[in-house]
């Protein structure tokens, strides 16, 4: 159950002038139940129920080699949905540690199919499969070089792609960190111009990754007790979340079973800060133990110590989910930076993962639009309002929905779609 709820919540995550002012009727204005929850089913875009949506593997490196306990993500997990016919092709990436196939990348490609298009999903560059087989340095988090990775990634799945389909343009989008990651793909496409992008469609990106990471790291600080009491709020919400399933035969790990465990722990909305917390924070443990094992750092494991496919995490885990994001960045990722490139400072390093840091191409490339929520969770105050003025028109603000909350929401799916077909 414990290993079940883990793959769960690791797959999660004020009205102004310039926000829409078009009636809108996304049912909850709570912004931490509506990231937790999601969109009610009823309030939800009609979509095909099944899409001929296959799973796939693909070497990325052939010359890589896997520790012996990674050894099951030696090749990279993605999926496709082809249409019979001539088609654009639409590239689709997860957010923060989310695989390819979790529910809002799979939502997503249901709607794009439903609308024409090819799709390839595509895990995020913090997701452990990804780290593992197409990661070039092993170590996620740099905005620049997690989308050259992402973009070889693109590149190899066209290449067993492009004597099967007919592609009439080319797009590409994503979700919270999928978002980011979208408008730097976008920019190395301008060089690489191996796709051409007609339209590239950022979805609740953040603005400047450490503003983002930090805030998330500080709602475990909603746990009673703060960190240190992680352990004891995780067991107590395992317990809680069985006790809905108690007489199943099985669990659905999916958005319904999110939504009962909801309705079973009914938390306040500092709890719900502390549950957003605790997704995201098994998320970092993830990406930092999956790194630290590719590169023998000695950042949790000891550097000395083997570790194989039989070694139970034991304390190892423990440590990981005592160290957030920030934790990450200071203690692990700034290091790894700085020993190639000894003149860079942590400011400096800090700004470079930020959309501020490409805002004139943001500004002046018409094809790239957003959507985003005025009351996203992962925002610091007044950042909502780079969007608007950066991206004029081409913003698209809701007034509520959360982080992501709202993503399938009617009329977000028909604004997502729109704004490729239009």
């Amino acid at each position: 159950m414990k290993q079940g709820l883990c793959i769960l919540l690791a797959t999660l995550w004020i009205t102004t002038s310039w926000a829409t002012t078009e009636p809108y009727g996304f049912p909850i204005d709570n912004k931490f139940q509506a990231t937790v929850l999601g969109t009610p089913e009823e309030y939800r875009a009609d979509l095909p129920k099944k899409i001929p949506l296959k799973k796939r593997r693909i070497t990325i490196f052939e010359d890589r080699e896997v520790p012996e306990a990674l050894w099951f993500d030696r090749e990279l997990r993605y999926s496709r949905a082809l249409q019979k016919g001539p088609a654009p092709l639409v590239f689709l990436i997860a957010g923060t540690g989310a695989s390819y196939d979790g529910a809002k990348n799979t939502n997503m490609a249901r709607a794009f199919y439903q609308a024409g298009f090819h799709v390839v999903s595509i895990s995020s560059p913090t997701f452990m499969n990804f780290i593992v087989a197409a990661s070039k340095s092993g170590v996620p988090g740099h905005a620049y070089r997690d989308a050259e990775d992402i973009y070889r990634v693109m590149e190899r799945i066209w290449d067993t792609l492009q004597n099967r389909i007919e592609v009439t343009d080319f797009y590409v989008t994503g979700y919270s960190l999928g978002g980011f990651n979208t408008a730097f793909v976008s920019l190395l496409d301008e060089e690489r111009q191996i796709f051409n992008f007609k339209k590239a469609l950022l979805i609740n990106p953040p603005v400047q990754l450490y503003n983002s990471i930090s805030l998330l790291d500080r709602m475990l600080e909603n746990i009673p007790g703060g960190v240190d009491n992680f352990n004891l709020f995780y067991d107590r919400l395992v317990e809680q979340v069985g006790r809905v399933y108690k007489r199943a035969d099985t669990v659905n790990l999916g958005e319904e079973f999110l939504y009962q465990a909801f309705e079973a722990v009914n938390p306040d909305n500092e709890e719900l800060a502390a549950l957003i917390g605790v997704s995201f924070r098994i998320s970092s443990a993830n990406m930092a133990f999956t790194s630290d094992l590719m590169t023998n750092a000695g950042y949790i494991k000891p550097a000395n110590m083997t570790f194989t496919k039989n070694t139970a995490p034991g304390e190892l885990q423990l440590v990981a989910h005592r160290l957030g994001f920030t934790d990450f960045f200071h203690t692990y990722f700034y290091p790894h930076i700085h020993q190639q490139q000894p003149d860079i400072s942590r400011s400096e390093l800090v700004e470079q993962m930020s959309l501020i840091e490409i805002e004139d191409y943001l500004k002046n490339s018409p094809k790239i639009e957003v959507m985003h929520n005025q009351d996203d969770i992962i925002l610091e105050q007044g950042e909502i309002d780079f969007f608007p003025r950066v991206f004029g028109e081409r913003a698209k603000i809701y007034p509520i929905g959360g982080h992501c909350g709202n993503m399938d929401y009617r009329d977000n799916v028909d604004h997502m779609v729109k704004v490729f077909t239009q």
